[in-house]
């Protein structure tokens, strides 16, 4: 559950920790497209980051269980 006062979640437990360590600039085609206007991440970033954040993501390489909907 994500309260009010953390839009980002960062608190939330049921969210994994986002990953620490040197910040690395996304790039276009290969962490993600933009498609109509939107930025699409692709399941190679997605796994990078280490964990389903529950949003939907078209190219979530979690399984559907851990998919928080």
């Amino acid at each position: 559950m994500i309260k009010d006062s953390d839009p980002a979640g960062a608190d939330s437990p049921d969210k994994a920790p986002a990953a620490k360590g040197p910040e690395v600039p996304l790039v276009e085609g290969e962490d993600f497209y933009v498609e109509n206007g939107l930025y699409v991440f692709t399941a190679k970033f997605l796994l990078r980051r280490g964990y389903c954040c529950g949003s939907g993501c078209r190219h979530c390489p979690y399984p559907k269980e851990s998919n928080n909907q």
